[in-house]
């Protein structure tokens, strides 16, 4: 009998896979896929990654410019009122030597993330980088921000001051699920943080979002939203991964409540599949948070969609402190050497190596032809 139910939901897993488009009951029913679907799954999110975006895994240097953050989110480590962390801003000098790390060895671009501020300080800090990494890099870095909501005028000064690409995560699309992450305040206002995304398209830049996946109370219909969500208003590329607790937040306190870590692990490797198989042409990274789980995460993201992974070239003695959640990996002191290593890992996971290349989302091209 359980062999003959197996058989009947591999089929159901194959035809919804052959379909042209899924709606919110096929992806439920594939996050819910027990492994012999889910592999089935992940076979055909490998061969739509190679057919439309190809073997190519591209190199994102990622700068954790600064702990310090205007939010209070409840399961942030480093939110504004947790008095534990340690505050750090990496200098000027220390930023443009990162961003000439990652030129020097033919990576093609940089990202760089940091707790949301929007004060003048901040703004016009991140303006004048922005300008001197476009210098000496003659334009041939490109530059992602994940720096929080602005207002329009922020997004553009810093979009004409070199950087091209985005990352505002909405974490969850449901509203009510939002609001138990966040305070209900002017600062963590769902609908503003959505609008931001579309006056990032309209600013020009290669727009993404991202969510966590398994949030306490949040269930696999959620999920299934989050994904059409991110199709509906037609993101450019996506950065998310499994939710970690911290507990110096206070979300901390719903731990009990929380899926087990590898549930978690294995419904992100399946949000990455399915995102892959429904925008085919966009760019996913596959998350650190993965590698926290476990130490093949980052390559097991790869075989199964992503095709962006973000080595993290931010000065050592800054590491531990940018904890956005407990178990973040360390990096090895001699960073060439975990270069070394994260390449064997995309080759273990069939991947090339974009050196040289942007790589920007095909989606973006595409969708403006």
């Amino acid at each position: 009998m359980i062999a003959f139910i197996r058989e009947i939901m591999k089929n159901q897993v194959v035809d919804i896979l052959n379909k042209s488009e899924l709606n919110k009951e096929d992806i439920v029913f594939l996050l819910n896929a027990d492994p012999e679907g889910t592999q089935y799954l992940f076979n055909k999110a490998h061969e739509t990654k190679l057919k439309y975006v190809g073997k190519y895994i591209y190199f994102r240097g990622l700068i954790e410019l600064s702990n310090v953050c205007s939010k209070n989110c409840y399961y942030c480590g480093i939110r504004r009122d947790n008095k534990k962390v340690e505050r750090y801003s990496v200098t000027d000098e220390e930023v443009i030597a990162a961003a000439t790390y990652a030129l020097n060895r033919n990576w093609g671009s940089i990202v760089i993330q940091s707790g949301e501020r929007q004060d003048k300080e901040f703004i016009n800090r991140i303006e004048n980088l922005l300008k001197k990494i476009t210098s000496i890099s003659e334009g041939k870095l490109g530059i992602t921000l994940s720096l929080g909501e602005q207002k329009p005028e922020v997004y553009k000064r810093w979009h004409n001051a070199g950087a091209t690409r985005y990352l505002l995560r909405i974490e969850t699309s449901d509203k009510n699920l939002f609001y138990k992450m966040h305070p209900e305040d002017t600062l963590h206002d769902f609908e503003k943080r959505i609008q931001a995304i579309y006056e990032l398209r309209n600013t020009g830049y290669m727009a993404g979002t991202g969510v966590m996946i398994g949030l306490p109370y949040q269930t696999t219909e959620n999920l299934a939203n989050d994904l059409l969500f991110m199709k509906n208003i037609d993101i450019d590329m996506c950065g998310m991964g499994p939710y970690l607790e911290h507990e110096d937040t206070p979300l901390w306190k719903d731990k009990d409540v929380l899926l087990p870590v590898q549930k978690r692990y294995e419904l992100s490797l399946k949000m990455i599949a399915i995102l892959r198989i429904i925008m085919k042409d966009i760019n996913i990274a596959s998350s650190t948070a993965l590698q926290a789980i476990d130490p093949h995460g980052r390559e097991e993201g790869i075989k199964v969609g992503a095709n962006v992974i973000m080595p993290n070239i931010t000065p050592v003695k800054y590491h531990s402190n940018y904890n956005l959640y407990k178990g973040k990996p360390e990096i090895a002191p001699e960073t060439d050497n975990y270069i070394r290593e994260l390449e064997k890992q995309i080759e273990t996971a069939g991947g090339i190596i974009g050196y040289g290349f942007k790589g920007d989302p095909l989606h973006f091209n595409n969708r403006k032809e």
